[in-house]
């Protein structure tokens, strides 16, 4: 397991955010925006285009998709309605869901309901004759998920769009802090569909940002796409608008070492990776 040396991670971190782009060395792609405004149309034109190119071939799409960054819904609806892009031939997999104590899925207005934010946010705003059909739709949750897996191997997964957390998770692959269960960066890398309990500093990080730090409130279980699904993809391109809980891991995913540590870094080992990220994400306040 490579451990992060706090001397390099100060150093990471001290960069100044204008620099971090064309810096030499950088193990991703990285690209810096304004704002959330312009994240979003990026975010929702990366996904409109390769639909398209799929459309022009009449061939489907098949992408694995994010309950957020919360920016780029309405570009996207605005974008496929105006330019009356087709979805029909779009498959959906999405990457995970919030769970119960018990591993049950949440009410349906639940705040951590992914199903009911997509449904309201991705699906809805886009005109009925361009949606997604829902056979289509595939949809993560504890009694899916043998559905899920076959029909990811049943083909190519052409594009992967996402965010990452305070510990660099893609989809809910947290860093493994369980004492008696550490695994390898093998491990992580091969792991796959699975229900788990969330991290303690998974839920704290979700409680401030959302609940006023009421962390009763955070779901404390999830099921998600391993990495081994997300790593399949043709193309993996993350986005961040939420400011100072991304920004060390920014930092780590860009200069640091392949580390269970940061699930983040296994992007750097993938042949058509990217990350985007806004001013107040790529700011550090050691920088």
């Amino acid at each position: 397991m490579s451990e992060i040396n706090l001397r390099e991670l100060y150093k990471w971190c001290s960069i100044p955010a204008e620099n971090l782009v064309s810096h030499p060395d950088v193990k991703i792609p990285f690209a810096l925006v304004k704002d959330s405004s312009e994240l979003g149309e990026v975010m929702a034109r990366e996904l409109v285009d390769e639909i398209k190119s799929h459309n022009a071939r009449r061939d489907a799409t098949r992408a694995i998709i994010p309950c957020g960054p919360k920016c780029w819904y309405e570009p996207f609806a605005r974008i496929v309605n105006e330019e009356k892009v087709s979805l029909k031939n779009l498959h959906v997999f999405h990457m995970d869901e919030c769970l119960d104590w018990q591993g049950r899925t949440l009410p349906k207005n639940h705040p951590y309901n992914f199903r009911t934010f997509m449904e309201k946010y991705f699906y809805d705003l886009i005109r009925p004759e361009l949606r997604v059909p829902d056979g289509q739709r595939y949809w993560l949750v504890p009694s899916t998920m043998k559905r899920v897996e076959i029909a990811i191997a049943e083909g190519d997964i052409d594009i992967c769009i996402g965010g990452w957390g305070q510990d660099g998770h893609v989809a809910y692959n947290q860093a493994r802090r369980h004492p008696f269960s550490k695994i390898s960066l093998q491990e992580l890398e091969n792991s796959t569909i699975r229900i788990q309990e969330n991290n303690v500093d998974s839920i704290i990080a979700l409680a401030h940002r959302t609940f006023g730090a009421c962390y009763q409130f955070v779901p404390p279980m999830s099921i998600t796409l391993g990495m081994k699904e997300i790593l399949s993809s043709r193309k993996i391109r993350v986005y961040s608008d939420t400011g100072p809980w991304k920004q060390t891991a920014l930092r780590v995913a860009l200069f640091g070492p392949l580390t269970p540590e940061y699930p983040i870094t296994l992007l750097q080992k993938h042949p058509d990776s990217k990350i985007t990220a806004t001013l107040d994400t790529a700011r550090h306040p050691i920088s």
